[in-house]
């Protein structure tokens, strides 16, 4: 028998006058994929709009077009396993990225697991949805920020329980997965893949300007400062999340400042600024909104920098469950815990724009 995921999310959503009574309701699903295919470690997960009014899916946030962050949370043996895919910046998501869903409609995608996860060595794993109502749907998102917070139910807590599914060991599982960051200080090197001359010294300014925003937001962080430019973006003061953060700041500053990169400039994809495998550090591919971006100030090409190294697990291993500066505030007044976790929420702490103490 196939195990719902997430049973029916009541999005009780504060909208103009809304009750509850009339609240759209939202069905998410995880089943494990046809007879036919166990043991290849693919799951199904879908989406059901079970109330009255129109909901607005945020598409990367579901893996519709595929998996591009850490949408999942896969473990075996009560042990996480580690994500190996892509985590993508992007800019703050306009109309076009939402998919509309209508009073009755499902959507659903088939999602092979083992090209995400590190499920090599085989078995049985648990898979959980890795994201809450507030970063998919719009509506939910809006209702929050709108201080309507306490109005919006997640999807069903009592059914995070999952889903159970089997893969095959993998012809390399026993092999090292990545190359491990070299210890020690290294010379901070530029390797360049399919980048113009133009592109090559843009990148070398950017990374001397990341080098100063990660030397600054260390040095305001060693100095235990806990004004604004922290509680803004990584919401009330805690002295072990504060603890997190600055050694999360160092490190970034320290590889930025001291390890080779590699930067591939191969990439043409609209709306995108950057990605990269969190365990492949430090290779950094730069696509369409880099080249557009100005060097500094919000959603900078120096920016960019400190949110993808943020990502690699050697440095910080960031995620990312919220773009931009309104949904990474957001995030940081009702989730202090993500927040510190949200690689925009420290780049737009390293960029200070506008400037808070």
């Amino acid at each position: 028998m196939h195990k719902p995921y997430a049973g029916i999310a009541a999005l009780l959503l504060a909208l103009g006058g809304v009750s509850a009574a009339s609240a759209a309701g939202l069905e998410l699903r995880l089943e494990p994929a046809s007879a036919k295919e166990f043991g290849s470690g693919k799951i199904v997960y879908s989406l059901s709009n079970t109330g009255t009014s129109t909901l607005h899916v945020l598409r990367w946030m579901t893996p519709l077009d595929g998996v591009s962050n850490n949408l999942f949370r896969v473990s075996q043996d009560g042990r996480a396993v580690a994500y190996t895919g892509r985590l993508v910046k992007r800019a703050a998501p306009t109309e076009s990225d939402y998919l509309p869903l209508a009073p009755g409609q499902s959507i659903s995608a088939e999602v092979d697991l083992t090209a995400y996860y590190d499920m090599r060595k085989g078995g049985q794993f648990g898979v959980t949805y890795n994201r809450d109502a507030r970063q998919v749907v719009r509506e939910a998102a809006e209702a929050a920020r709108g201080g309507a917070a306490a109005a919006v139910l997640d999807f069903d807590m009592a059914q995070r329980g999952g889903v159970e599914v089997f893969a095959d060991a993998a012809i390399d599982a026993f092999e090292e997965f990545a190359p491990k960051a070299s210890t020690g200080v290294l010379a901070p090197t530029n390797t360049f893949v399919g980048c113009s001359t133009t592109r090559k010294n843009q990148i070398a300014t950017a990374r001397n300007s990341a080098v100063g925003y990660a030397s600054n937001s260390a040095n305001y962080l060693t100095a235990n400062n806990t004004g604004s430019r922290y509680t803004w973006w990584f919401g009330s003061y805690n002295s072990t999340r504060y603890g997190t953060v600055r050694n999360q700041f160092n490190t970034i500053h320290s590889a930025l400042s001291t390890q080779p990169f590699t930067f591939d400039c191969n990439c043409n994809s609209p709306g995108v600024y950057a990605y990269v495998n969190p365990n492949q550090p430090y290779t950094v591919t730069l696509c369409n909104a880099f080249w557009s971006a100005a060097n500094t100030g919000t959603d900078s090409r120096a920016g960019t920098l400190v949110h993808e190294v943020s990502h690699f697990n050697v440095v910080a291993g960031t995620d990312d469950y919220a773009y931009g500066q309104a949904d990474a505030h957001a995030l940081a007044l009702s989730s202090p815990s993500q927040a510190i976790h949200n690689a925009d929420s420290h780049e737009y702490f390293a960029e200070n724009t506008p400037p808070r103490n």
